[in-house]
């Protein structure tokens, strides 16, 4: 999944700076619906990757039913910590 792609679906733009409150919640409720019918596990990952960065990301135990998962979340999630991003 290409980041910028999935913003321009998601929000229709891949600049969020200039997006209307309404707009990016009715993209965040698209990605949690899109998440939950999701069964390939890496495009599952990658939604709630990227609904993680904008603090709307379900639980962990939610979302991977495999504790691998939940730790490579995890990771991703100190990472991102370490760096100063959410």
């Amino acid at each position: 999944m290409n980041f910028d792609d999935q913003l321009r679906r998601y929000f229709g733009t891949a600049d969020l700076a200039d997006l209307h409150p309404e707009a990016l919640n009715a993209g965040i409720e698209h990605m949690r619906v899109d998440l939950g019918l999701e069964s390939n596990g890496e495009r599952r990952f990658a939604l709630w990757a990227l609904l993680h960065t904008l603090g709307a990301a379900p639980d962990l135990d939610v979302v991977f039913n495999d504790p691998a998962d939940r730790d490579v979340a995890r990771d991703l999630m100190d990472l991102l910590d370490r760096s100063g991003g959410d």
